[in-house]
């Protein structure tokens, strides 16, 4: 049976990996097609900043081949200052961008900040909107307080089919590793330095090892380096990308 992971950076306007990653001689414009030639992947991380227009996100999709994925960061506006409640409008206009190149996505990244705790029923409510309006579309949801990793938290995410980010950081991110959803999705912030170090060989084996594991219990493995100072990044992805090409059946096509 044909196994699926998606691995790749979170992001990849990174001006600073120009002569190492991309040539010297290549514009910013054409950033996106020479990384989609070589990973098949990446996080969107302008649209928690600002929603670009839609026809920036249809730009961006014609600039890719036809099986690559993207995974947009949810509008701060939403996660940050709604905290998640009222955000109906807010998730309409996040999505009017998004849904015109929904077969180009991914798991839609809902990234909380420290301060937006775990409350059961504003978030189920907020599950419920997700699920009764965007059913079509995955989601991701990465938190940095620990009430998220309760188990009343992790069995909403089961019940609503919520992927829990795993987050790999030095100490600086709250880590929990719990599977709630058909979709694992792993971010990689660097094991020393945040954003700034490099992963080991020795540690990307063990991730493959690890994430072999889970697509032979069918799982989807979305994995993201963050570590993009030093070009550590594009690095670590290419490198666990060749072990799993290694591994016995696996392939990185996007699922179905």
């Amino acid at each position: 049976m044909l196994q699926k992971y998606h691995i790749g950076t979170s992001g990849w306007s990174y001006k600073h990996w120009k002569g190492q990653f991309y040539p010297e001689g290549l514009k910013a414009a054409e950033y996106l097609k020479f990384y989609a030639a070589h990973f098949g992947v990446s996080e969107l991380n302008t649209s928690f900043y600002h929603l670009p227009l839609a026809q920036t996100a249809l730009n961006w999709a014609s600039a890719v081949p036809a099986n690559f994925k993207f995974c947009p960061k949810l509008s701060r506006s939403i996660t940050h200052y709604q905290k998640l409640l009222n955000s109906e409008n807010s998730l309409k206009l996040f999505f009017e961008v998004f849904d015109p190149i929904r077969k180009k996505l991914g798991p839609v990244l809902v990234q909380l900040p420290h301060f937006v705790k775990f409350h059961p029923e504003k978030t189920e409510n907020f599950y419920k909107v997700l699920r009764s309006t965007y059913k079509q579309h995955r989601f991701a949801l990465e938190a940095r307080e620990a009430g998220w990793f309760s188990r009343e938290s992790l069995d909403l995410m089961k019940r609503y089919h919520i992927a829990l980010v795993i987050s790999q950081s030095e100490r600086r991110f709250p880590f929990f590793e719990a599977i709630t959803a058909k979709d694992i999705y792993y971010r990689f912030h660097g094991p020393a330095g945040l954003y700034a170090s490099d992963y080991t060989d020795t540690m990307l084996r063990n991730y493959a090892s690890k994430f072999t594991e889970w697509i032979a219990d069918k799982h989807h493995i979305w994995a993201f380096f963050n570590n993009d100072i030093g070009g550590y990044a594009y690095k670590n992805a290419m490198t666990l990308n060749g072990m799993m090409l290694n591994k016995s059946g696996i392939s990185r096509e996007n699922p179905s």
